[in-house]
């Protein structure tokens, strides 16, 4: 009996490798689709423009390096995702998104379509081209390890009840980044509203198929955790899949009108050119 005709049994080094080379193939739910392009392209986009095919289990994370000018898809497949994102310049992370200054700049707490996801250097990370949720947040960020273990349970990264914030810092690893290089975070499909006396509300999702669509203005480390958000008022930890999809695209023009949406938009804009011009890319 030669090593590749061994019983499959993971106790021997030959039958462990036998079992692992059995998976190859397999079709599981949450997983990365490489290449890209194997996955259905949207309407309009060619396959061959597929950079990025993923679908996030839920208490799951991802990340990716992403080129300017490449356009991201979110979407809530069965209704309970929360995608919590973070972006940060991949040339430069230390810049990275300020969420404070994407709604205090633009004179608005609640993301929709138009938004610019502001770093805290002036400059337009990604912009929101799309949205068909309406039910997002900028104010209360990811959930924490001593909020879920309080809550649930159990709020670590391998556990049943992930916290966003531990997995923010898996994620960030794998890229060079530290604990203490992750900002506060943009959640999308699970709404927060805030009343004339500053209560908070939970208002939950918009329903399974909605999605948020991002376009990249800086070459971009993208990352996700699609984690139960902190307010969510339910007994049980509740977060189903999240299908990230991301093609190659081109940036916001001067000619586009989410460059002159607004005055504060507008400067942001200018000073994402002037980054660029002086680094000598487009």
């Amino acid at each position: 009996m030669t090593a590749e005709t061994a019983p499959s049994t993971t106790s021997t080094t030959a039958g462990a490798r036998a079992h692992a080379r059995a998976q190859e193939g397999t079709i599981v739910e949450a997983a990365p689709v490489r290449p890209a392009s194997a996955w259905p392209a949207p309407a309009g986009v060619a396959a061959d423009r597929l950079v990025w095919a993923e679908t996030v289990a839920g208490g799951g994370y991802t990340h990716k390096v992403l080129a300017r000018g490449t356009t991201l898809r979110l979407t809530d497949l069965a209704g309970d995702a929360c995608a919590h994102v973070l972006l940060f310049n991949a040339d430069q992370p230390f810049e990275r998104l300020n969420v404070a200054d994407t709604v205090k700049v633009q004179w608005q707490v609640y993301p929709a379509a138009g938004q610019l996801l502001l770093s805290d250097q002036g400059r337009v990370l990604a912009t929101v081209v799309a949205d068909s949720s309406g039910r997002h947040d900028t104010i209360f960020g990811t959930s924490t390890a001593t909020r879920n273990a309080a809550r649930y349970g159990d709020g670590s990264a391998q556990g049943p009840t992930p916290a966003g914030r531990e997995l923010f810092a898996l994620a960030g690893a794998k890229n060079g980044l530290s604990r203490r290089d992750l900002p506060p975070s943009v959640s999308y499909f699970q709404g927060v509203t805030v009343d004339a006396d500053g209560r908070p509300g939970f208002t939950g999702g918009a329903g399974a198929g909605a999605s948020v669509t991002l376009r990249a203005e800086l070459p971009v480390i993208v990352l996700i955790a699609n984690t139960a958000h902190p307010l969510d008022d339910r007994a049980d930890y509740a977060s189903t899949p999240l299908e990230v999809l991301a093609w190659a695209d081109a940036p916001t023009a001067p000619d586009d009108a989410l460059w002159s949406l607004s005055p504060e938009g507008r400067r942001a804009f200018v000073n994402t050119a002037d980054y660029l011009t002086a680094r000598g890319l487009k």
